[in-house]
């Protein structure tokens, strides 16, 4: 029985999982992101145990990372702030080990692939994932390839425009109000001094945080003109912001382009927080089936 492997490589924590050939999770485990020395040596542990029967594996991970297939660093993570991970070699150290077909993208990659594949964007020829969390990234789709040129797509650092009720000067080291810098978890809590989900429904910064999340609907829409925008992580288990953003977003956007249904059009994982996984476990379900 063939068995395929998924690691999906977080900035906070990584999580392992093994599927069978229906994509059935038979084991999943995690563990926090500390040293690639004691982080990598728990991947290859966990899947080191499935050895004889597992045929490939699929990797998001965390970034930037150099995805070009040409270039002497392909499959490393290059300049994270995580200093301890800069400029690691995360596929060679799993190729060391196991020598099967190694799927490798970024984690928002993963998702927006399990997306594709089995959730909201299922049947859809082009599709835009955004991840809302510990960072922002963004992850998209066209035609069944990922949009990506000399490297992946860093969507999470786009310039936003900053609420005039806002004076957050932002929390990215690179570019203060920039998206991630302006609405990830750790800018709402560095301004507000409490992380979002202990805020209420009522608090009036949702709305600072839907107009960002707007504005970055808004650019992408008329960017790219996808079928459907996904918005995951950790911020956006605050259902009532759905909602926000794509009022928001209608008034931004005042008529200027047709989109599908705006219900249809702005949404939400259906795979949940197991987007990555299920993206992880479908790549490396067709690395073996090509």
């Amino acid at each position: 029985m063939k068995r395929y492997g998924s690691v999906e490589a977080g900035g906070t924590k990584f999580v392992c999982a093994v599927s069978d050939e229906n994509l059935t999770i038979i084991e999943r485990v995690s563990f926090p992101t500390t040293t690639p020395e004691e982080t990598m040596e728990q991947v290859i542990a966990f899947f080191s145990r499935y050895e004889n029967s597992l045929a490939s594996i699929g990797t998001g991970s965390f970034g930037p990372i150099d995805i070009n297939k040409e270039s002497p660093t392909y499959g490393y993570i290059t300049s994270t702030p995580k200093l301890a991970w800069q400029h690691y070699d995360l596929l060679g150290t799993m190729k060391n080990h196991f020598n099967i077909p190694i799927a490798f993208t970024t984690d928002v990659n993963a998702a927006c692939y399990g997306e594709y594949r089995l959730g909201s964007a299922k049947g859809k020829s082009n599709v835009v994932y955004y991840t809302v969390g510990t960072g922002i990234g963004g992850g998209a789709i066209q035609k069944d390839q990922f949009i990506e040129g000399f490297s992946h797509p860093e969507m999470g650092h786009m310039l936003v425009k900053p609420h005039s009720k806002d004076n957050f000067k932002g929390k990215c080291p690179f570019h203060n109000n920039c998206l991630e810098g302006m609405a990830s978890g750790p800018a709402i809590e560095e301004r507000l001094g409490q992380t979002g989900d202990r805020l209420s429904e009522e608090d009036p910064f949702w709305e600072t945080e839907a107009l960002y999340l707007a504005q970055c609907i808004y650019q992408t829409t008329l960017m790219l003109s996808p079928n459907v925008i996904i918005l995951g992580g950790g911020v956006m288990h605050q259902s009532h912001l759905i909602e926000k953003v794509r009022d928001l977003f209608e008034e931004l956007m005042n008529g200027y382009v047709t989109y599908p249904a705006i219900e249809e059009y702005i949404v939400l994982p259906k795979l949940g927080d197991n987007a990555g996984t299920l993206g992880c476990l479908t790549l490396a379900k067709e690395l073996t089936n090509h």
